[in-house]
C-alpha cells in the first residue's frame, strides 16, 4: 500500500482511520525523522479505546537500522482530539505540552516518558502529533474506578500510603523548579496567576456550557462563592503539574515508572496541586459510599497529603477550603461537558434538574455550606 503524497491533507477521523493506513503513514513519516538506512518498520498499530475527550492515542512499535545496527523500540503518538468528538478543552496544544513536558525532564528526575518528535503539521496523520516512548508500569484505574476493584484496591493500608507519598513526592519536585516563568515562558502571563487560572476556567466554562444555554446553577454558584472568598495571595507561584493524581501516574510495584498528561500545567499557587488529588479521590470515595461499598478511605486523606507536601517542601499549604472547593468546580465543568457530550451523540438525554450534570453535586453543595466532612 503506497502512501498520499506527503503534502497532502488527511481530514479523515482518528475512528475511521485504517490501520493499515496509519501504518504506512507513520513510516514515511519515520523515514523524515530518523536517519535510518531504509523505510522504518512500523508494527502492532493499536488505538486504545475509551479516548477522544482530551486526545486520540495511538500505540505502535517502530524497528530500523542505522550503519547496520538495529534501532527502534515502543512508541506512543498523542494526537490532537478529532474536531467531531466534542472534545473537553476548546484548544489543545500538543506544542506547549511537548515543551512543558521536556522542560519538566529536564529540570527534575522524576520519571518522565522519554519524548522523541513533535510533529505540527496536520496532514501527515489528520491532526498534530508527538511522540514518546512508551512505558511499562499499571495505573488507578479510572474505569472502573480503583475504590472499587483492581490492585489498589487490594493492596494493602501500607501499600497504598506509599502510592500517596510518591504521588506528593513527585508534586514536590514539579514545585520545586526554580523560575518558572522563564523556563516555561508559554505559560507565563501579567499579573495574579491564580487570577489568570480562574478566568481561564470561567472562559472554559462558557465555551463548554454556558454559552450554548447549558448555564449550570451550582457551578456559577460555586464561582461566584470563590469570587467572594477570595484567598490572600503568599508565595512565590510554581509550575503546577495540573492533573496531579495518581491516576496520571504509572507504577512498576509501587515505584513511579512515568509521570503523564501535562495539558492542564500552568503557573500558580502550589494549592492547585495539592488539593487536586485529595478532591479527586473524594469524587470516587464518595462514590463507592453511594453504593454502599467501602472503597478507600485510608487513601490520600487530606491530612496526610498536606502533612506530607508540607514535610518534603516545608510550605503549609494555605486556603485548602478555598482550593479544594476550586477543585470541585473545575471537575464540575469537566463532569457537564462529558454529559452534554453524552447528550450530543444520543447516549443520554438532559436530566430535569441542570445541576444533576455535576455528578459530585451533594459534594460541591456541602463544600458550599461548609458541611462537608474530610477526614
Amino acid at each position: 500500500m503506497s502512501a498520499p503524497a506527503p503534502d497532502q491533507s488527511w481530514k479523515l477521523t482518528v475512528s475511521d482511520r485504517d490501520n493499515d493506513e496509519l501504518t504506512v503513514r507513520l513510516e514515511h513519516w519515520l523515514a523524515t525523522r530518523v536517519d535510518a538506512d531504509a523505510t522504518p518498520r512500523v508494527t502492532g498499530l493499536v488505538k486504545p479505546k475509551g479516548g477522544g475527550m482530551s486526545s486520540a492515542t495511538l500505540l505502535f512499535d517502530a524497528e530500523w537500522s542505522v550503519g547496520g545496527e538495529s534501532r527502534g523500540g515502543r512508541f506512543v503518538a498523542r494526537l490532537a482530539p478529532e474536531a467531531d468528538s466534542f472534545p473537553l478543552f476548546e484548544t489543545y496544544d500538543l506544542e506547549t505540552q511537548f515543551a512543558v513536558m521536556s522542560g519538566v525532564a529536564d529540570a527534575v528526575d522524576a520519571p518522565l516518558p522519554e519524548l522523541h518528535w513533535l510533529e505540527t503539521d496536520p496532514g501527515v496523520l489528520g491532526s498534530p502529533f508527538f511522540v514518546m516512548g512508551r512505558v511499562a508500569g499499571r495505573v488507578c484505574e479510572d474505569n472502573p474506578p480503583y475504590v472499587f476493584t483492581g490492585w489498589l484496591f487490594d493492596a494493602t493500608p501500607e501499600e497504598r500510603a506509599a502510592i500517596t507519598r510518591h504521588t506528593v513526592e513527585v508534586i514536590a519536585q514539579v514545585h520545586a523548579i526554580d523560575e518558572p516563568a522563564r523556563r516555561f515562558p508559554m505559560l507565563a502571563g501579567d499579573g495574579s496567576a491564580l487570577r489568570s487560572h480562574f478566568q481561564a476556567q470561567r472562559d472554559w466554562y462558557e465555551w463548554a456550557l454556558a454559552r450554548d444555554g447549558f448555564g449550570i446553577p451550582v457551578l456559577e454558584r460555586a464561582f461566584d462563592w470563590l469570587e467572594r472568598n477570595w484567598p490572600t495571595e503568599s508565595g512565590a507561584d510554581v509550575l503546577t503539574w495540573g492533573d496531579a493524581r495518581p491516576g496520571n501516574i504509572m507504577f512498576d510495584g509501587g515505584d513511579p515508572t512515568a509521570v503523564l498528561d501535562w495539558e492542564m500545567a500552568a503557573i500558580g499557587p502550589r494549592e492547585l496541586d495539592v488539593a487536586w488529588p485529595i478532591f479527586m479521590h473524594r469524587f470516587f470515595q464518595d462514590m463507592a459510599v453511594r453504593f454502599d461499598q467501602p472503597g478507600l478511605p485510608d487513601f490520600l486523606r487530606r491530612s496526610d497529603v498536606e502533612r506530607l507536601y508540607t514535610e518534603r517542601t516545608g510550605h503549609a499549604p494555605q486556603d485548602m477550603d478555598w482550593h479544594l472547593l476550586y477543585a470541585a468546580l473545575r471537575h464540575g465543568i469537566v463532569m457537564a461537558r462529558i454529559w452534554r457530550r453524552m447528550i450530543h451523540f444520543g447516549e443520554t438525554t438532559e436530566p430535569e434538574d441542570r445541576d444533576d450534570f455535576v455528578m459530585h453535586r451533594p459534594l460541591l453543595e456541602a463544600l458550599l455550606d461548609g458541611t462537608y466532612a474530610w477526614d
